[in-house]
């Protein structure tokens, strides 16, 4: 299908939030068995939209629950500068509008306390002024405010020499083991069923338009199977025969003790990330990432999720934890609960990965890093192809068979 990717209308994406009114007439397979293969955040929203709609549903996952990038990451909902072309923002902003069904829906914690962003490079700064402006233009609330102004809104953090900073008053945070839990028993209430601890090792065509999964806990025949599989560079060529490029990088995730409330929004200053949640906790991420040394390489070649040890864990949170008392003098001595090292299952060109491949038309792959943002309108959207067989067309640029290598980076 030809489209520009500069080019995608508002029209087109006004369809994603609007796909179950829009398929509503379609005949549907309330009899379909999916098997979702992955517990982190999108399946466990695919598995509960699924369920919603009376499909039958097993979801495996070969750990627990958000072991892996849904673990380890900073839990940011936002269509921010970043998510570009203006395609990938539309669909960012209806991933952040899910968020807000989904918590009326089920009642979740999420803290809608907006963010603020500056940079140390004046030559930055400016830059942030232009794509900010780019922003309001694309309907997104985001305006540069004064220090001062931050300072009323924010008057425990402190910033450097910036005059001004970006405030995108949608954005939102959550907890995102507690939301994948509540995703899943809200589907398990529907009738979904979980198998945790339980690894899918093949898929195998049978013939009769069903497939048999294989695991360590029994063989199973479903009709469709989804790949939420994160950062897994194996998964894809395995189960459906496409293997996805993947730039996945690590990024370590720090989080505290509860404190006094010390911060309404999310901080994004230089060098770390920082909010709290309504519990007290406050979660820090490194922007710099690890350094590009051998030692570092081979440490990280098996994507290990855990530190080598307590000791070397701590060094590494002691140094998150200085950048961000810089800004937030108050935390300077919280104690630390947890450090992850997340990474983010991020395809080549940046863009989310859904839809079957040729190689395996049963499959349906759902990789993506900004899967935090687009959990709620992914989940909406795969569960309506899968149950109605149709496709949605706003979803043709993501699909797990163009053409990566080609594909402008942003």
């Amino acid at each position: 299908m030809g489209h520009d990717v500069n080019t995608i209308n508002r029209r087109t994406f006004l369809a994603l939030s609007a796909a179950s009114a829009a398929l509503a007439g379609c005949t549907t397979r309330k009899d379909i068995h999916v098997g979702i293969i992955g517990g982190g955040i999108i399946g466990a929203s695919i598995a509960y939209h699924l369920a919603k709609e009376g499909a039958k549903v097993t979801l495996f996952e070969r750990h627990e629950l958000a072991t892996r990038a849904s673990r380890g990451t900073f839990a940011w909902i936002n269509a921010s500068w970043a998510k570009q072309p203006r395609h990938y923002h539309r669909f960012s902003q209806e991933g952040v509008a899910g968020w807000k069904r989904l918590q009326s829906e089920l009642g979740l914690d999420i803290r809608w306390e907006g963010s603020y962003e500056w940079f140390s490079n004046p030559g930055r700064q400016e830059r942030l002024a232009d794509q900010i402006a780019e922003q309001a233009d694309w309907d997104e609330p985001a305006s540069m405010i004064s220090a001062t102004e931050f300072t009323k809104r924010e008057p425990n953090v402190h910033y450097d020499a910036t005059e001004r900073m970006a405030l995108s008053g949608n954005d939102g945070a959550i907890d995102p083991v507690a939301v994948t839990k509540a995703l899943i028993s809200k589907a398990v209430s529907l009738g979904a069923t979980l198998k945790t601890h339980c690894e899918v090792r093949a898929a195998n065509p049978r013939g009769n338009g069903t497939v048999r999964l294989s695991t360590n806990c029994g063989d199973i025949d479903i009709d469709r199977y989804v790949l939420a599989t994160g950062a897994d560079p194996e998964a894809t060529m395995k189960l459906a025969g496409r293997h996805i490029p993947q730039r996945s990088t690590p990024g370590v995730i720090v989080i505290t003790k509860p404190v006094r409330p010390l911060i309404r929004g999310i901080i994004v200053a230089p060098g770390v990330h920082i909010h709290q949640r309504n519990d007290g906790r406050i979660v820090l991420g490194e922007q710099g990432g690890a350094p590009d040394s051998t030692a570092h390489r081979q440490r990280l070649a098996g994507m290990p999720n855990r530190f080598p040890n307590d000791d070397f864990a701590h060094q590494h949170a002691n140094r998150i934890l200085a950048i961000a008392e810089q800004f937030v003098s108050d935390i300077s001595g919280a104690d630390i609960e947890d450090v992850y090292i997340g990474w983010r299952p991020l395809p080549l060109d940046g863009h989310p990965v859904l839809g079957p491949t040729e190689a395996r038309p049963e499959s349906y792959l759902a990789i993506m890093h900004s899967g935090v943002t687009l959990a709620p309108i992914v989940g909406e959207i795969v569960a309506r192809e899968l149950v109605t067989g149709k496709s949605v067309d706003a979803l043709a640029l993501y699909r797990p068979d163009r053409d990566f290598e080609q594909t402008k980076r942003y």
